[in-house]
């Protein structure tokens, strides 16, 4: 093999077979959620339920316990998303894209430092604030929290944490060894910062008078 294909990809020779096809499963489906969130689609939900669900059970087998529980809070809020986002508000019309209230923004700030502590609280009990590593973890898992729990609200903030806190995980998952992981990251980056141009888009048009 190539040195740079070595330098990209050697990590991969450890692994079993399973566990990379798996990777690549979630992957895909990770890419489609984010697509149908830019699309602002429902079905951001029911696929990204598949690609969370895979990357549950590989970080689990990983030991990264800060991104499974990042991805096990997605499969939840991903269920609680696709309820708002179905629930009509009037006969004709669902939850629409609004911008977050004050009311919103504070339980936001609590969100991120309730997950703080959480995860230190749980890195703290399977003994695994070791390294560096572990506070990037808990912070980036904080910011995906709130990313999360506003997009299953339809706040047009929500790509904000998005791209801070995948802009974060490509280096991140690069070092850890995962590198299409890594790539994913990239991509989503790119992905959300036009999700965020064209959920604005949509919300000027819904705030324009008739």
């Amino acid at each position: 093999m190539s040195p740079i294909f070595d330098f990209f990809f050697g990590q991969y020779a450890e692994y079993e077979t399973l566990d990379v096809v798996l990777e690549a499963i979630a992957i895909v489906f990770g890419f489609l959620s984010v697509w149908y969130s830019k699309q602002n689609k429902v079905l951001v939900f029911p696929t990204g339920m598949i690609s969370t669900a895979i990357f549950v059970y590989l970080l689990i087998k990983w030991e990264l316990l800060g991104d499974m529980m990042i991805n096990a809070y997605y499969f939840i809020m991903s269920a609680y998303g696709w309820i708002i986002w179905t629930r009509k508000v009037d006969e004709t019309h669902v939850t629409p894209i609004s911008r977050t209230t004050k009311k919103e923004k504070i339980t936001s700030i609590f969100i991120f430092i309730a997950t703080l502590f959480f995860v230190y609280a749980v890195y703290n009990a399977f003994d695994k604030w070791t390294s560096w590593m572990a506070y990037v973890d808990t912070i980036t898992t904080a910011i995906f929290f709130v990313g999360m729990w506003l997009m299953a609200k339809r706040k047009i903030e929500n790509w904000i944490y998005w791209i801070v806190g995948d802009v974060i995980s490509i280096p991140l998952y690069f070092y850890k060894g995962f590198t299409l992981t890594s790539f994913q990251y990239l991509i989503f980056t790119i992905i959300a910062i036009f999700g965020y141009l064209a959920w604005k888009k949509i919300l000027n048009n819904i705030q324009q008078p008739a």
